[in-house]
């Protein structure tokens, strides 16, 4: 299945020309728990534990993200993207859930990067797939959380609409124990810088944690 994603030139515009997308695709195996995998994320939430939260939101990629909704006429305290939503359950001392390895390793690449990370199940996904900005009246089923509206938010959609956003994502395209093939999309409303190893990074935990095979990874930037 093609890795391309199309960004759309409004979404585009929208960030100050700096959106760029790490994409991945893999066939991996989901495991409901790692004992190691989740030695490396407290590793991890403890380093960020310190984190204060007004402090959060003026991390570059969080910010970037925020400058990006505002533009979209979106209220980012409102609908937080989830790399700031993330943050902040660490630096207010919640900890992360524990749902399965390929959603957890998803979650520490966004701690790690903060950036929005987001996971799909490829086989629940169309062809062609843009990254866009939501219109008026459009929702899904989100993830315990019934239906989202997803007007003004960048989302992820194919031939049936949108699946997923840089906030919270859809009960269609969500990883479960079943899934067997693996979409996962670092989002860098800040630009490339450490795109790249992030991809790379993403790679090693996924083949330690996910036994992914044929990892195929691009970074694109085209609209």
């Amino acid at each position: 299945m093609p890795l391309a994603i199309q960004i759309d030139a409004e979404l585009k515009e929208a960030s100050s020309g700096k959106l760029a997308l790490g994409v991945l695709q893999a066939a991996v195996t989901v495991s409901p728990y790692d004992q190691a995998l989740w030695r490396e994320i407290d590793e991890c939430v403890s380093q960020l534990a310190s984190t204060a939260l007004e402090g959060i939101a003026a991390m570059t990629p969080v910010q970037a993200l925020r400058e990006t909704y505002k533009a979209l006429g979106t209220d980012p305290s409102r609908y937080r993207g989830s790399n700031e939503a993330l943050l902040r359950r660490i630096a207010q001392g919640k900890g992360l859930y524990k749902i399965n390895t390929v959603v957890d390793i998803n979650n520490l690449i966004s701690l790690e990067s903060r950036r929005s990370v987001a996971s799909y199940d490829r086989t629940k996904v169309g062809e062609q797939i843009v990254f866009r900005c939501g219109s008026e009246g459009e929702s899904y089923e989100g993830i315990g959380k019934g239906a989202i509206n997803v007007n003004g938010l960048p989302v992820f959609a194919d031939e049936q609409g949108a699946f997923g956003s840089s906030t919270s994502d859809s009960q269609r395209a969500m990883i479960t124990p079943q899934t067997t093939q693996l979409l996962m999309v670092i989002i860098a409303f800040d630009g490339m810088q450490g795109l790249r190893e992030q991809l790379a990074r993403a790679t090693r935990l996924l083949e330690k944690y996910a036994a992914a095979r044929g990892v195929r990874s691009e970074v694109t930037t085209s609209t």
